[in-house]
């Protein structure tokens, strides 16, 4: 299985810690791990473009080999911290320019996705809800299975790390796409 994972915290945390642990569980799924930390995506502009360059966006950003892997991928894992009750600018980023897969003359096929969300709050307050809302829109309307939808209570750098049975449920998350 050919699995592209998005890492949409702009920091080495407790994100990138739940996203390794989901990797590391995918023993036998072929990865392409983006760190959107350390990659540009310039924001999209509705320009239309991509539906005359047959899916490619006119920057010269990393949006087109991102967008490349996902089209060849089986399954896709956003990760994101939240901010301000909804997923980082870093992934947004990225969603907005998922504006390609609306297109008249450029379709991807169904794929399976995953998300995994990290905030300071208990699982369960609102922020969670909107982050898995936004999800379940966009993969209904691209017909996408989403196939989990994790979420987890950390604040600090580093607490993720700490806690042995949230890391080993990530490690299984890869199940849910089999």
């Amino acid at each position: 299985m050919k699995i592209v994972v998005i890492k949409g915290s702009p920091r080495e945390g407790n994100t990138k810690d739940l996203l390794d642990a989901f990797v590391k569980g995918a023993t036998d799924a072929e990865i392409s791990y983006f760190d959107l930390g350390n990659c540009t995506v310039l924001p999209c502009e509705a320009c239309n473009t991509c539906g005359k360059l047959e899916g490619k966006c006119k920057h010269d950003d990393e949006t087109n080999e991102i967008f490349s892997k996902i089209e060849k991928a089986d399954a896709v894992v956003f990760g994101t911290p939240v901010y301000w009750w909804g997923i980082s600018a870093q992934l947004k980023a990225v969603i907005d320019k998922m504006y390609v897969y609306n297109s008249i003359n450029y379709n991807v096929p169904s794929k399976k996705i995953g998300l995994i969300s990290v905030g300071a709050l208990e699982v369960g307050a609102i922020q969670y809800e909107l982050i898995s809302k936004q999800f379940e829109c966009i993969c209904d309307f691209l017909k996408w299975d989403l196939c989990f939808d994790e979420s987890f209570s950390a604040y600090e750098i580093g607490d993720i790390r700490k806690d042995a049975a949230i890391l080993e449920k990530c490690e299984k998350l890869y199940e849910k796409f089999e």
